[in-house]
């Protein structure tokens, strides 16, 4: 192995870390950061400022995919940064109503119970066992299965995309991206 493969190595193995590292931490800012009591009273714009943040990333997590000589491994990066940070954004607005507007729910919501129900919603699995009775928790929720089937197929279509035209560079550069296009190492060819 000469030294240029052994850092390309070195490179896509911390890529690999880090995309699995990167949902751990957003999960644990989530339940270590104390958002709920500060966010009081502005829940909206909590809502509205992070949904911005979440765009922000894709759109940075693109521009990264474009510039990687591993895009298929900076697109699972950016899918594993960006769904988890969507999710726990509404996760807390959850949370954060259920402070503010005791009774929303069925049940009073912890974090964990906010997590869950975001997931059964993302995942249109629908349990039934907590459900919005407020108006404006119906709303919420309404407004975040609209933002799960666009991240689900305009941001997995854009992040695809980026993926597909950094391999086209790669190949034509003679870069990496014949290593990247099936996570294979020289070995298995």
């Amino acid at each position: 192995m000469t030294l240029g493969e052994g850092r390309a190595r070195a490179h896509r193995g911390r890529l690999l870390v880090l995309g699995a590292l990167r949902p751990s931490f957003t999960v644990a800012a989530y339940y270590l950061l104390p958002l709920g009591d500060r966010v009081r009273g502005r829940g909206a714009l909590f809502l509205v400022a992070g949904l911005v943040v979440v765009a922000l990333v894709v759109v940075w997590e693109v521009r990264a995919i474009g510039r990687s000589p591993y895009p298929l491994l900076q697109g699972v990066q950016a899918l594993a940064l960006s769904v988890p940070l969507f999710l726990l954004l509404f996760a807390e607005a959850y949370h954060v109503m259920e402070l503010v507007q005791p009774g929303s729910f069925t049940v009073a919501l912890s974090k964990t119970d906010a997590l869950y129900f975001v997931v059964t919603v993302f995942a249109t699995v629908g349990f039934g066992d907590i459900t919005p009775v407020a108006s404006t928790a119906r709303i919420l929720v309404t407004v975040q299965m609209l933002g799960d089937l666009l991240l689900l197929g305009l941001g997995l279509r854009v992040i695809l995309t980026a993926v597909q035209r950094g391999r086209d560079r790669t190949d034509r550069t003679g870069g990496h991206g014949d290593r990247d296009r099936d996570l294979r190492t020289r070995d298995d060819r």
